[in-house]
């Protein structure tokens, strides 16, 4: 059958088009190459980045109409910026907020995840260990206390894990590093983002080790899908794999969905893939 229509997609990773990339400068500060020239610093990687979008009209706007566009219901957005919080205010039933946070700032970053909880109803953190300045390990001692927070407000954290795209070390992100937390967090419901490559194959094998781990296809057209993913979510793991997009960063939906088409998910994967596990984790009803 092939990927379904009106299933009502869930997008757990899209955002809004900024005036410019000043977004990006906490990344460029710590690069030493040329691709601090770059206005998306992981550019190198992507073609037709949608640049065309930045800086162009309502960013709010931009994004429903691309949502409506290609069938994406609910998208989940980081609530750091005021079009994130104008969306969360002027359209619940489209959007659900993510909270962010950062190990290096001790217990004000723990109390700072409270106040996102409180003020944007978040229904998840987002991490990126090899962008935080300076790193932190995803098993570090600096997050266990952003682990336990989330098990104590009961939401999962999404979490770049393999190669980062931006020219700085990896080591903060080795996938191997996620079996130590798993076993010291049973209750922490653990999404990872980008990729997990090389070691694409080894996070399968912590999601059939570890019950609350799950893999997101963040930042990947559907054409470059790792296979172990799409075997693993055709067999053992159909309700491992989650759909998460990467607009307006560097894919656009157009993009996304044109190669979505040709990746080879089972029929009965596809609900799941495209809506159901990412609602089940992010307790969206």
């Amino acid at each position: 059958m092939g990927m379904p229509d009106n299933i009502g997609i869930v997008d757990t990773m899209i955002g809004f088009p900024a005036e410019n990339f000043d977004q990006y400068d906490f990344i460029r500060e710590q690069l030493k190459d040329k691709s601090t020239d770059f206005e998306f610093p992981v550019e190198y990687m992507f073609k037709n980045v949608p640049k065309e979008l930045y800086g162009t009209g309502d960013p709010l706007s931009i994004t429903l109409h691309e949502m409506d566009r290609f069938g994406v219901e609910v998208g989940l957005i980081g609530v750091g910026g005021d079009v994130s919080r104008k969306a969360l205010k002027n359209h619940p039933d489209r959007f659900v907020g993510q909270g962010h946070v950062d190990p290096n700032k001790g217990m004000d970053g723990i109390r700072s995840m409270v106040r996102q909880y409180e003020e944007f109803g978040v229904r998840s953190f987002g991490a990126f260990n090899s962008g935080y300045n300076p790193q932190v390990g995803i098993n570090a001692p600096q997050m266990y206390p952003i682990y336990a927070k989330c098990v104590e407000l009961g939401v999962p954290i999404f979490s770049c894990v393999g190669v980062p795209g931006p020219r700085f070390p990896m080591w903060p992100q080795h996938v191997e590093l996620l079996d130590q937390v798993m076993y010291d967090f049973p209750e922490l419901v653990f999404v990872t983002r980008h990729g997990c490559e090389p070691w694409q194959d080894l996070v399968v094998k912590l999601m059939l080790k570890w019950p609350n781990l799950y893999y997101s296809t963040s930042a990947f057209a559907p054409k470059h899908y790792p296979q172990a993913i799409i075997d693993y979510a055709n067999t053992r793991g159909a309700d491992k794999i989650i759909y998460a997009g990467y607009f307006p960063m560097g894919l656009s939906l157009e993009r996304i969905m044109t190669d979505m088409k040709n990746v080879g998910f089972k029929d009965a994967v596809w609900p799941k893939f495209l809506r159901d596990n990412a609602r089940k984790v992010l307790k969206v009803d």
